[in-house]
């Protein structure tokens, strides 16, 4: 079954659908190892999740010791808003482009440029909406969405993926000691 026959998850949940590697929907990455290959701190990444910004799909959190699972897009998109954070760009209007982006429905991520003014965020499709968008001054940087879909992926073939359990780490441990 692929991500998007899961049957707890819709198509606008996914941001991306296309250009991923197959990945089993049930393995996930634990939130050490999301920020990691994300290359932000764990306390973004858990303000993120917090705020909804970037919630993880495998697994969220669902209450004290419990922890957090990421797929690979939920990582993807981490990367992403990083690098649009040191673009200089507002996280208000960060939030803004990720709902733009999970509204259309991206379907070709080797072929998808982000591109920005400093103030907004615009996704072009090829190359000559990246074109027609410079040629009128408006983009000063672009983010190739594919390239990075690519770095995330080399990245994670270090990192165990976690499928996972149906009782927490820290339910674990606590029956391990009223054993």
């Amino acid at each position: 079954m692929s991500a998007d026959d899961h049957p707890d998850r819709g198509m606008t949940d996914l941001l991306f659908t296309d250009g991923l590697p197959d990945l089993d929907p049930e393995q996930g990455y634990r939130g050490a190892v999301a920020a990691r290959a994300a290359g932000i701190t764990y306390r973004q990444l858990d303000y993120w999740a917090r705020t909804e910004l970037v919630e993880p799909t495998v697994r969220n959190a669902t209450g004290s010791g419990s922890q957090r699972l990421y797929g690979f897009r939920d990582i993807l998109v981490l990367k992403l808003v990083k690098r649009l954070l040191d673009t200089g760009i507002s996280l208000q209007q960060i939030r803004t482009a990720v709902e733009q982006l999970r509204a259309a429905g991206i379907r070709d991520l080797a072929g998808t440029t982000l591109m920005s003014d400093g103030a907004s965020v615009y996704l072009c499709t090829s190359n000559d909406e990246v074109i027609d968008l410079v040629s009128r001054g408006q983009g000063v940087f672009g983010i190739a969405v594919g390239k990075v879909l690519h770095e995330v992926e080399a990245t994670l073939v270090d990192f165990e993926a976690t499928t996972p359990d149906p009782v927490d780490e820290l339910a674990a441990r606590r029956a391990k000691r009223t054993a």
